[in-house]
């Protein structure tokens, strides 16, 4: 977990619009979140619940010591990886065989947080589970949850959210131009429209001539502020008088004249699809085909995914600008570059039209296709200097990469692109911390397709892989025999290397660095015939450097650990550089050399932390646990008390990544040397306090701990519970 900028912890979004109304509301769901554990806000589609939710907690953030976070259900459409999407939410990664709830409950347990799971409805069972799970086992969390209906568990409070009020009839009070600062009972409507209105080129106000032809407007939509925000877009092209009319006439056809025959659902749905008719052909084309997007998408990726058939690619881009300038698609700035999505309800409606037109499949192909060529572009680029920046770009399009897997584990005929694509992002699974789903997904792809492809190969190699990180011999063993004797049968000489190297990797956590060593040697040996050069045969020459080590041939070990420093130089390459540092810190504890042995450990956390990988961190976590208690240069006398802290902070981290030190020998040799030494110099009782506040410490506080030494005291110790009574008085101006 971390703090955004200002060192307010959460990951709440910046509005990119103003909030309007809703004051009542908000003093009530502060004064249910300082009554309840679980407020969910219920309403139709539509009415504003994911913005009051987003407001209110932003609000109260300040109140909770570990900051509130936004977890966006809606991108999620498996229950299964509900868990994940929330870990990945807070910043948490689960590299396990276990369920993710066991996680959040371990990781979460000692927090004091703010969880807002927005739309909920689709996944209502799944998140009720999650949700009670959480709530019995983490006292300090409180829920704020956005639905179409209630969660139904226990202690849950609901706050049913109406449509913003209108005037029923006649003028509305209030001033002409501005904000509207009358009764705000009647005006939230208005206002709302007015806010929206302003921003359509020409400036359109609310003034006495056309102020009563706005509130009709805003009658008739009932309130709803995404239909009011539809009809604001609308000035572009029509004047406020057109579209009361407009409005008018397509009601009066499904009403019969009847102004309450009309359920808001349905009002809901009447607004959108007039306003969808009153697209043009090709927005209403391209308003379908977007809906394909789980999440945010940039131009490029539309550019790709939606032309044909109407659009050419060239005209996507201007497209696309009416759909923002109709506020059916929404433009957010980010670090990359611009990004769109589509609010839930809006991409609902597009979906059902893509249905309609016959296109799902060819489109859900096409975004599949993409997120392809992604994955197989970030594959590429993991071997070089853009790295971070390629965590970053394949982090930012994780929604879409599980709708692509999806697709390609639900239709027909795709088990080998599902192969391929799991298996693909191993980069990503490995690297960034994933390795919990990327094994759900690659099991599920395995068990899908049992041809011998090089798809089968490469998932079945990476599959061991990740078994074996996790400490999960038990599986990674079959598999990896299973891919050297599909590669040895098909002649898959690429296959057998990496079938090979990861044995080797089993091997070496399994305490048989003798045969381990010979098993690199042999995947080295054929990586050079075939002129493979990549991260992966990187951290073949660490493993065969570190399988020295292990045996004591620290020369040996020395001399692979220059050759891997001096190719990641040349080619910018960190991540498997941060693997060979730890090697390095290895090699030199054992020779004495204290100082470079800490300063490479300390770079082996810094870089690992970059890239979110949890089992490089925990690696040089307890690499500087034992470093802790070394006699420093100066003289001065090691801190037992650090070293437990930073074993304490390792031991919670080894929570979420699987088997601590991957039940090896040699691995959890510092471990124990470390354990040693401080048992032999603290009291028991000194032994276990220190260590108990190093589990406190979550992974961005460990780190930063690990990295600036008891400076970070602060981060160590958290205060005090805040008390939360009284919360609801922060709207009570």
């Amino acid at each position: 977990m971390s703090a955004k900028a200002g060192g307010c912890p959460g990951n709440l979004p910046a509005e990119t619009t103003s909030f309007v109304g809703r004051r009542s509301e908000l003093a009530e769901t502060g004064r249910l979140l300082g009554v309840s554990r679980l407020v969910t806000l219920t309403g139709p589609g539509g009415v504003g619940k994911s913005r009051l939710a987003l407001r209110a907690a932003t609000m109260v953030r300040g109140l909770f010591r570990d900051g509130a976070w936004l977890v966006e259900s809606a991108g999620v459409q498996d229950p299964s990886l509900l868990g994940h999407a929330v870990l990945e939410a807070l910043g948490m990664t689960d590299s396990t065989t276990r369920q993710p709830a066991q996680t959040l409950v371990e990781q979460l347990a000692d927090r004091e947080l703010l969880l807002v799971l927005d739309g909920c409805e689709h996944l209502v069972d799944a998140c009720a589970a999650l949700v009670e799970a959480l709530l019995r086992a983490v006292p300090g969390l409180r829920v704020l949850a956005t639905s179409r209906q209630e969660l139904r568990v226990q202690g849950e409070h609901l706050l049913v959210l109406a449509p913003l009020p209108v005037a029923e009839d006649g003028p509305v009070d209030g001033p002409v131009d501005g904000p509207v600062d009358g009764t705000a009972e009647v005006e939230d409507a208005v206002r709302l429209f007015a806010d929206r209105a302003a921003a359509v080129p020409g400036g359109f106000r609310v003034t006495a001539e056309n102020r009563a032809v706005v509130a009709a407007v805003c009658r008739r939509l009932d309130g709803i502020p995404l239909a009011v925000e539809l009809a604001a877009g609308r000035l572009r092209a029509l004047s406020v008088e057109q579209i009361a009319e407009r409005l008018d006439d397509r009601f009066r056809l499904l009403t019969g004249g009847s102004r309450t025959a009309l359920p808001r659902h349905r009002t809901l749905r009447t607004a959108i699809g007039w306003s969808h008719e009153l697209c043009t052909p090709q927005e209403r084309l391209l308003w379908a085909r977007l809906s394909v997007f789980a999440d945010g998408f940039d131009l490029d990726a539309a550019e790709y995914v939606c032309p044909g058939g109407g659009i050419e690619a060239e005209e996507v881009l201007e497209v696309l600008s009416e759909l923002v300038a109709k506020s059916v698609v929404v433009r957010e700035a980010g670090p990359g570059g611009a990004r769109y999505r589509m609010l839930d309800t809006v991409r609902e409606y597009g979906a059902w039209w893509l249905r309609s037109l016959g296109e799902e499949s060819r489109m859900r192909r096409r975004h599949r296709d993409w997120y392809l060529g992604l994955a197989t572009w970030g594959e590429v680029e993991w071997f070089s200097a853009r790295q971070a920046e390629t965590g970053d770009r394949t982090r930012l399009a994780h929604a879409n990469l599980r709708a692509a897997l999806d697709f390609c584990v639900s239709e027909p005929g795709e088990e080998q692109s599902a192969l391929h694509l799991a298996g693909t992002l191993w980069f990503y699974w490995v690297g960034c911390g994933h390795l919990g789903e990327g094994r759900l997904w690659l099991d599920r792809a395995l068990s899908l397709a049992h041809e011998p492809t090089p798809a089968r190969a490469k998932a079945l190699w990476v599959t061991g892989y990740m078994a074996t990180l996790q400490g999960d011999l038990r599986h990674a063993r079959p598999l990896l025999e299973e891919c050297r004797q599909q590669a040895v049968d098909t002649g898959d000489d690429l296959a057998l290397a990496y079938a090979v190297h990861r044995q080797g990797c089993a091997a070496l956590i399994g305490d048989e660095p003798a045969r381990a060593a010979e098993l690199f040697e042999e995947a080295l040996w054929h990586y050079e015939k075939l002129g493979e050069l990549n991260s992966n045969v990187l951290m073949a020459m660490f493993e065969l450097g570190l399988a020295a080590v292990f045996q004591g041939d620290t020369a040996t070990g020395d001399l692979w650990m220059e050759r891997v420093r001096d190719l990641c130089e040349e080619y910018g390459e960190q991540w498997a550089y941060a693997y060979g540092l730890y090697a390095m810190a290895y090699s030199e504890w054992q020779l004495g050399e204290v100082g470079s042995a800490r300063a490479h450990a300390r770079e082996c956390v810094r870089l690992n932390h970059l890239f979110r990988d949890l089992v490089g961190v925990v690696l040089g976590l307890e690499m500087l646990a034992l470093l802790a208690t070394e006699p420093g240069a100066d003289g001065s006398s090691g801190d037992l008390r650090e070293a437990r802290l930073l074993q304490g902070a390792a031991h919670r981290l080894w929570q979420a990544v699987g088997i601590p030190l991957f039940g090896s020998r040699n691995f959890r040799a510092p471990h124990d040397e470390c354990t040693a030494r401080a048992e032999a110099g603290l009291t028991e009782q000194e032994s276990a306090e220190a260590f108990r506040l190093g589990t406190r410490l979550g992974l961005d506080a460990a780190v930063a701990r690990a990295l600036e030494g008891p400076a970070a005291a602060g981060k160590a110790e958290p205060p005090q519970r805040c008390a939360l009574r009284g919360l609801g008085s922060t709207y009570d101006a």
